[in-house]
């Protein structure tokens, strides 16, 4: 048996316990909004300790916590220092968003069923809280490296865009991996994703009775423009086509529209949340610039109404660095006697925190238990899965893939 099939064989052997550790990360809830994670950062440490693992606990102050728009924040990093040699990072975050209606399981339930595991982060990204965790376990029980180090870093604000996860790690020099891999979907490797920004745009006119409309002035109304004049520019979009494999085109989504006070009141406000996803050859600061022109000028057009537009989030693109080479190669190499098919490295519309990786000059790739697709797993919908045989098969992947690049 050659070094790769042992380091297969403790997985299958441990992955009972594997799939256990996943169930336990499940009920732990962390819905984000709120974003009140710290209790699943001390049940998480404790599950990690009990395998041995050294944890170290990063409380982000309150009032950064609160300014990112959460409640607590508590990140997980696990130093596995072998010898000299390039550090590689395993990022994967706990955060969710809530669950919302139309389950026929318990959202954090971990309940399995014909071979899936669902809850709520089942495939996104909790799962690869347990890939991470028993590749590294496997690869210090088999392949006993003496050169290099692995760290695992737990977070829980990419719902949020990552600043108070990795971007604070980063900015505090907590972490400075030379290499990096985070949560993803095991039938891909993705190199590059799409940006993304998002606004709230507040529509003001003035409040008034219905049966004398004319005494007020209709916030729904200058709404209505500011959305016809967002979705003309959503056709546009379509004229515009990334040079990436796997992202296709520039794309907008009003998600949340709010306001009024009564059936029988002219609304004097209408707040609208909108996303924008930008390819990877898009300049975001041109993009937002352009936005903020649309919306100022659809609502410019109807005597009463002003807007206000706030930034709420800006996540730039995921561009590939050339470094990441060498985790392309393993994680395909791997990937394909694993899965017995190609592995594909391209881009996802997407965003994922890697990026901040990037932006700080380490090489990172996205790759993790999941099915090929964001649609089969039911991510951010009703019964979120995960086929356990997809986990099982990516912790080999990753384990393999981390002997390599160790060796």
């Amino acid at each position: 048996m050659n070094s790769y099939q042992q380091l297969d064989a403790w997985i299958d052997t441990h992955f009972d316990e594997q799939v256990r550790f996943l169930q336990e990360l499940i009920r732990v809830p962390t819905d984000t909004p709120p974003g009140n994670n710290a209790p699943h950062a001390e049940r998480t440490a404790e599950l990690l300790q009990g395998f041995g693992l050294e944890v170290e606990k990063y409380a982000v102050p309150q009032a950064e916590v609160r300014a990112a728009g959460l409640e607590t924040i508590t990140n997980l990093v696990v130093r596995r220092v072998y010898g000299p040699g390039k550090t590689i990072l395993l990022n994967a975050h706990g955060d969710v968003v809530p669950p919302g209606d139309g389950w026929s399981k318990q959202p954090y339930g971990g309940e399995i069923e014909d071979g899936q595991i669902y809850g709520r982060a089942s495939a996104v990204s909790k799962c690869d809280f347990s890939t991470y965790t028993f590749a590294l376990r496997a690869l210090e029980a088999v392949a006993k490296p003496a050169a290099g180090s692995v760290e695992l870093l737990f977070t829980y604000d990419e719902e949020f865009g990552g600043e108070v996860g990795p971007g604070w790690l980063l900015k505090h020099k907590i972490i400075k991996p030379d290499l990096m891999i985070a949560a993803g979907f095991s039938y891909q490797v993705i190199t590059a994703h799409n940006g993304c920004l998002q606004m709230e745009v507040t529509v003001h006119g003035k409040m008034a009775h219905a049966a004398i409309p004319d005494s007020g002035v209709d916030a729904l109304q200058g709404a209505v423009r500011v959305l016809n004049a967002l979705y003309a520019q959503n056709t546009l979009y379509q004229k515009v086509s990334s040079q990436v494999e796997g992202i296709t085109h520039p794309y907008l989504n009003v998600g949340m529209i709010e306001g009024g006070t009564n059936t029988n009141v002219v609304p004097g406000r209408i707040t609208l949340k909108l996303d924008r996803r930008m390819i990877p050859e898009e300049d975001p600061a041109a993009v937002e610039a352009n936005l903020r022109e649309v919306i100022s000028a659809a609502a410019g057009g109807m005597p009463g109404i002003s807007v206000e537009i706030k930034r709420i989030l800006l996540a730039k693109a995921l561009q590939a660095l050339p470094g990441n080479a060498p985790l392309v190669a393993a994680i395909q190499k791997h990937g394909e006697q694993i899965f017995g098919e190609k592995i594909p490295a391209l881009g996802t519309p997407l965003y994922t925190d890697v990026r901040l990786f990037c932006e700080a000059g380490i090489p990172g790739v996205v790759y993790g238990a999941g099915p090929r697709t964001v649609l089969e797993s039911h991510a951010k919908r009703a019964d979120e899965r995960l086929n356990l045989e997809d986990l099982r098969r990516a912790t080999k992947v990753i384990a393999r893939s981390l002997s390599d690049l160790l060796a």
